[in-house]
Parts: C-alpha cells; sequence; structure tokens
C-alpha cells in the first residue's frame, strides 16, 4: 500500500535532483515534494506544507546528511534574496547539475538520447560577473532600503553588497541608500503609487571600465538632480553617463518610455571579442560579458562559416550575433520584432564598419518568407529566441525553406528541447548541444546546438 502525502506532514525523505530553479526534488512513493534549500543525494527531515494532484511542497527542517558538494554561501543574504538558486552548491557541482539537466531535456523531451551534451563551459572566476544591475529602492520603518526582491515575491531584501554584481553597482546602492532621506527624495510605493525613485540601474562596460547609472523615477520634474550626480560622481569617479527614466506608471515594468540625459553621454561602449556596442539605458545587452564571448564563439564555430554564406540571425537584438557572423559570412540578415533593437543593431554595425549587415524589424516568420520571395537564398538560420522558444510559424518557416544548417542559441533547456524535436521530425539531424554557465550561481543554463539538414 503506498503512501499518501498530507499537509502538516513531517517526513524523513532523500533528495535525488534539482528543478530548474533549483528546488531539491524528493519523492515519496512515487510522488515529487519539492524543498527549497536541499540538494541531490541528501537526507532531510522536512515539514509538508501544500499539496496538489500530482506533487507537493515542503519546508525543510533538518539535513541528516548533508551533500559532499554542499559549501557555505559567501552571500549574507542567501538564501532569501531571489538573485541567486545555488550558491549553496559547489561551483563544480553546479556546472554538472546544469549538464544533467540539459541531458535530462534532451532524452525525454527532444527524444535524442545519442545525441552528445558536452560538459558545460564554466567561468574561472564565478563571481562579479553581472555588468547590470537593475537595484529596485523603497522605504521600510523609517528607512531607506535597496536589494533584490525575495523569489517569488515583491519584498525588497536589504543589502548594501551583491557578490555577483559590480563593485560600482553596491558604492552606488549604498551611498544612494545613505543621502537620499538628506537631499529630499522619497522612495516609490508599489501599493500607493506615491514616492520619486523607483529603481537604480547600474552598467558597466567591462573592455572600456565605462559605466552608466539611471534612475527611475515616477516624476519627470526632479528638483534634487544636480545634488544626486553630484553624489554619483563622487562616488564612482569613472562614471561617465547618468540617465533619468520616466516611468508613471503603475507597473512592474522597470522602465518607461522616456530618458533624459542628466551628465555625460547617452551610451557607454563596450566591446564582445573585436566588435564595439554602443549601450543605451534600456538596450538589451548580456550581462555576463566574458561568457558572452564564449557562447557566440561556440554559435560562430556551429556556424562553420567560409566567407561564402548569406546568413540569417533571427531574433538578432541589438545586433550582437549577427556582428561576430559578419566576420566570417558573406553576408547576414537580421530580423527582431523590437524596432529600437534593429536601430541599435545598424548603429553598431556603422560602429564597427560591418557593411554586410543587413537588419530589418518584424516577426521573423513573416519577414523571413519575404527575403525568400524575394530571390534571396540563406545556407545557415542563427535563432536566439526568448525563454518561451521558437514560435510556432518560425519552425514551419525554417523546415518549408530548408537552410542547411541551424544553430540554436537558447536560454531555456526545456523549450530548445521541444523545438529539436520539431525540427528532427520535419528534417534535421542535431548533431551535438554545448551548454555555457551565462549565470554561475543561478539555476540557468544558456545552449548552443548545431542541427543540420538530413
Amino acid at each position: 500500500m503506498s503512501y499518501i502525502v498530507n499537509k502538516n506532514d513531517r517526513l524523513h525523505v532523500t533528495v535525488e535532483d534539482l528543478t530548474h530553479d533549483g528546488a531539491g526534488v524528493a519523492k515519496v512513493d512515487g510522488y515529487p515534494l519539492f524543498i527549497h534549500g536541499t540538494l541531490p543525494g541528501e537526507e532531510v527531515e522536512v515539514h509538508v506544507t501544500k499539496t496538489l494532484k500530482n506533487y507537493g511542497f515542503a519546508k525543510l527542517l533538518e539535513i541528516r546528511t548533508p551533500s559532499a558538494d554542499r559549501i557555505i554561501p559567501p552571500c549574507h543574504v542567501f538564501p532569501p534574496c531571489g538573485g541567486c538558486q545555488v550558491q549553496h552548491l559547489s561551483y563544480e557541482a553546479q556546472l554538472e547539475q546544469k549538464r544533467k539537466s540539459v541531458r535530462d531535456v534532451i532524452d525525454r523531451i527532444a527524444k535524442l538520447p545519442h545525441v552528445p551534451v558536452h560538459p558545460v563551459k564554466g567561468m574561472e572566476d564565478p563571481w562579479r560577473y553581472r555588468n547590470k544591475s537593475q537595484i529596485p529602492f523603497s522605504t521600510r520603518d523609517g528607512q531607506v532600503i535597496s536589494g533584490f526582491y525575495q523569489s517569488k515575491t515583491h519584498k525588497i531584501v536589504d543589502t548594501d553588497v551583491c557578490i555577483i554584481q559590480t563593485e560600482e553597482a553596491d558604492a552606488i546602492m549604498t551611498a544612494l541608500k545613505r543621502e537620499l532621506h538628506s537631499l529630499g527624495i522619497d522612495t516609490y510605493d508599489e501599493k500607493t503609487h506615491r514616492g520619486m525613485l523607483r529603481h537604480v540601474v547600474v552598467r558597466k562596460a567591462r573592455a572600456t571600465g565605462e559605466v552608466m547609472v539611471v534612475l527611475v523615477t515616477l516624476k519627470k520634474k526632479f528638483q534634487q538632480k544636480d545634488a544626486v550626480v553630484e553624489l554619483i560622481r563622487n562616488t564612482v569617479p569613472g562614471v561617465t553617463s547618468i540617465m533619468q527614466n520616466l516611468n508613471s506608471n503603475k507597473t512592474n515594468v522597470i522602465f518607461g518610455n522616456e530618458t533624459i540625459c542628466l551628465y555625460g553621454k547617452s551610451v557607454i561602449i563596450d566591446s564582445i571579442g573585436d566588435i564595439q556596442f554602443e549601450i543605451s539605458a534600456r538596450s538589451f545587452y548580456q550581462v555576463n560579458p566574458v561568457q558572452t564571448e564564449v557562447l557566440y564563439k561556440q554559435a560562430l564555430d556551429y556556424a562553420e562559416l567560409t566567407g561564402e554564406e548569406t546568413v540569417i540571425d533571427a531574433y538578432c537584438g541589438i545586433g550582437t550575433i549577427s556582428l561576430f557572423l559578419a566576420q566570417r559570412a558573406k553576408e547576414v540578415y537580421g530580423v527582431e520584432i523590437v524596432p529600437q533593437a534593429i536601430e541599435d543593431a545598424k548603429r553598431n554595425a556603422e560602429l564597427n564598419g560591418i557593411a554586410n549587415a543587413i537588419f530589418e524589424a518584424g516577426a521573423a516568420e513573416d519577414v523571413i518568407p519575404r527575403w525568400y520571395a524575394e530571390g534571396k537564398r540563406f545556407e545557415v538560420l542563427v535563432v536566439d529566441p526568448p525563454r518561451k522558444g521558437c514560435d510556432e510559424k518560425l519552425l514551419q518557416t525554417i523546415l518549408e525553406y530548408k537552410p542547411k544548417r541551424v544553430v540554436y542559441v537558447s536560454c531555456n533547456p526545456g523549450t530548445l528541447a521541444r523545438d529539436l524535436r520539431i525540427l528532427e521530425d520535419g528534417g534535421y539531424e542535431t548533431k551535438e548541444v554545448q551548454p555555457v554557465d551565462m549565470f554561475p550561481q543561478s539555476s540557468h543554463v544558456e545552449t548552443v546546438a548545431l542541427l543540420e539538414l538530413k
């Protein structure tokens, strides 16, 4: 007779696996329990907090047998802060766990157990890697607080230090928190929709060292802006750009539509490999520049360009992968649904003197058939879709026009596996899969897959 798990049960279980968000998974007669703070191989005492038909949740009470891979997290706000999920797991074990998660979905969803999934390409130093920090500000018990949201909430975990972001971001966050009240600036309250300062965004260019600070405010009129500019410049003398972004909407979205330059330039310059990029306050740009170069070099290797190929870069963003490809391709055609990103891509091509990259705004599944109708032919197609994976119409477009090689860059192994199965059924063969660790200390993993037409 199998055991039925009930809410408030106290159980002794063995953790078997980790979920995509870093929770341990234990099974009681086949019934999965998700337990944050646990690691595979650990024997633990738990308190069942919620049960659903097919799975439940439990709270960790005691670790009876710890994992050999468990370490003491170096961050003083882990685990309440939602920015990291696996700081309690050694870095070597993080990489192996990420490979395992990719291997699992390639086997289970894509049904491709024979396809090689290589060891994850990790970082030599997996700390202080984030070149962009988005820091919410609020007031609690009369004190200004700032930090990061607790997982699955909008409750700020107050901290002055984040060891995966830059030291400049830490310094600016601390200085503003200390001086805001004396400057007469109040913080935003989500419930009442009042208060001036909502978020502070800090971006640092790794190659040039340039720093941009963006103050996201509820109102445009900002009498104390000169004092804030002076405070930021005194705190981090290397700041080259201070911007104000107006967001008067009642929303969880960080940025509004209007951005004003308060000091310096409106962009900072960074480079990945030999390619330079202009980064504005709202530009999409990968947050880990060291691993971005690793990721893009992998995509370039899989594209196997000789200089004779015409390439499509679907979901091209501000042209980051496109401009990498253009160094070795005959021509690259980039398509992206966000018009502002396309303008950024064109400007970045001009900045680098690259004339063989053509960019167009629109949905890839609409623009690509028109390119074919105009007589263009493409040997290689690169996709780097959002977490939801490729649009179904785009997958059908790929299957209809059959480029010889598809390079699929993914930030979600589950949707990658789903799309690989569709492409396999349509006549492609998945040759190999290479995971890359873009976000150490988190449970996320990026992956590059190579497919060739059978």
